[in-house]
């Protein structure tokens, strides 16, 4: 039994339209060129440093955008160039959101519980509703679909129905979500954490508290997680308002080891962690590394994975060297006893500059041998695999992207070629609206 990283590939409309609040990255670069080539190339290339330390890697597509969901509910049933050129003269700010990519952030797709967890022996996956960013409440149906192609053998796997679209039931998916295990075939201890109870109100001017305690409670109810050996903790508004729109910005978490900010969570996490024996909590000092300084560089934003010959690693973004703070204390950390054995970085600056590192890119999935033989298309890669993709990322995405180019007409034609091409890499079927 083994993880995957399930990467979301960078799609062709790559753009920072500064679409969510909170986030400070995604605020900072809006309206920039992006550069959807350089970013999907980028994405390959961590994935392939994972392929090559042994780790396993597997992707999932990008969405269909022009979001077809998007210009539904918005009214539009015509040609989808004359959707376009009306919200770009009417709603410039809706046209981003039916353009954005932001669906390669895929530890927002979905939250996952490996059978040796679940009360049927199923892997469980709830597809986030992210009801807290309209560009983003876009997702859900699709990667419903995208999921229930992948897993779709009933004896393995259960892809449950996002939860309802309400604000009191605002998921995330597994950016606020850790799991601690011995080993990835032993029982585990499910890590939940949220922003706010389903009454709480934010004060004005505080950041969105996107995660609700009722969203957590009722997925690990459907995914039969044992009451006894899963803790739900709240988020510190402190690290929110830092700009930690979701608990992966500021912790992480691999086998028995928590990686951590001292001020991510409401209290203390050691205490209510003791289900997990042998937990290592790695606590960053603030007085070592700012907030601030961990919410630029995405230290902890970083994959933290046990390799091959049992020793963990962290794939940190390049900015953690590029960062004195950040650079200084792992090395010190790394010269420590701490169990982090090793640090690899990679450069996605373009993923950076709109709100997600390396954590963001990925969707872990714990599978037994059966349950792996049992995805459906062809999404595990190797580096062969990996050179294809970066072949038809070649092929199909622009070098640069402005914000006036979304509702060029002729981008839509090169997204459903480049899509429709993908699904025969990925042996995937027809899964988009316009193949349909």
């Amino acid at each position: 039994m083994g993880e995957i990283n399930f990467d979301g590939i960078v799609g062709p409309t790559h753009n920072f339209a500064g679409l969510s609040p909170g986030n400070v990255a995604s605020q900072k670069h809006a309206k920039q060129v992006s550069h959807p080539r350089a970013a999907a190339l980028q994405g390959i290339e961590k994935m392939r440093l994972l392929v090559r330390l042994g780790v396993g890697q597997g992707v999932l597509p990008p969405h269909e955008r022009p979001s077809p969901l998007g210009l539904r509910a918005l009214g539009f049933t015509g040609s989808v160039p004359d959707a376009l050129a009306a919200l770009d003269r009417d709603r410039p700010w809706l046209l981003s959101a039916v353009m954005s990519s932001s669906a390669m952030w895929a530890a927002n797709a979905a939250t996952v519980s490996p059978s040796p967890d679940t009360a049927d022996g199923r892997v469980h996956l709830t597809p986030a509703n992210l009801s807290s960013t309209l560009h983003r409440s876009f997702e859900g149906p699709f990667t419903t679909r995208v999921l229930r192609t992948i897993f779709a053998a009933d004896e393995h796997f259960v892809v449950h129905d996002p939860l309802p679209m309400h604000a009191s039931f605002a998921d995330e998916g597994a950016a606020n979500h850790g799991r601690f295990a011995a080993s990835h075939d032993r029982p585990g201890v499910h890590l939940f954490v949220y922003g706010r109870d389903e009454t709480t109100v934010v004060a004005p001017g505080a950041f969105p508290r996107r995660q609700t305690l009722l969203a957590s409670q009722a997925i690990a109810a459907s995914h039969g997680l044992d009451p006894a050996r899963t803790v739900f903790v709240q988020q510190s508004a402190t690290a929110i308002d830092a700009g930690a729109f979701h608990n992966d910005v500021v912790s992480v978490v691999n086998g028995r080891v928590l990686f951590t900010h001292e001020l991510a969570f409401d209290g203390s996490i050691a205490d209510r962690l003791g289900a997990v024996d042998g937990l290592r909590v790695v606590e960053v000092p603030a007085d070592a590394v700012s907030l601030d300084d961990a919410v630029r560089s995405y230290l902890f934003n970083s994959q933290l994975v046990t390799l091959p010959d049992g020793s963990i690693v962290l794939i940190a973004p390049t900015d953690v060297v590029e960062l004195d703070s950040t650079r200084r204390h792992l090395d010190e950390l790394i010269a420590s006893d701490a169990p982090i054995d090793a640090v690899h970085t990679v450069a996605v600056r373009e993923s950076m500059s709109n709100g997600g590192g390396p954590a963001c890119l990925r969707l872990r999935v714990v599978l037994s041998d059966a349950e792996r033989a049992a995805l459906g298309g062809r999404v595990l890669v190797d580096e062969a695999a990996l050179d294809r993709l970066a072949d038809w990322v070649r092929s199909h995405y622009r070098e640069d992207l402005a914000p006036d180019d979304l509702a060029d007409p002729s981008l839509v034609d090169e997204v459903r070629r480049a899509l429709d091409e993908l699904t025969t890499l990925l042996d995937l079927g027809s899964i988009y609206d316009f193949q349909r």
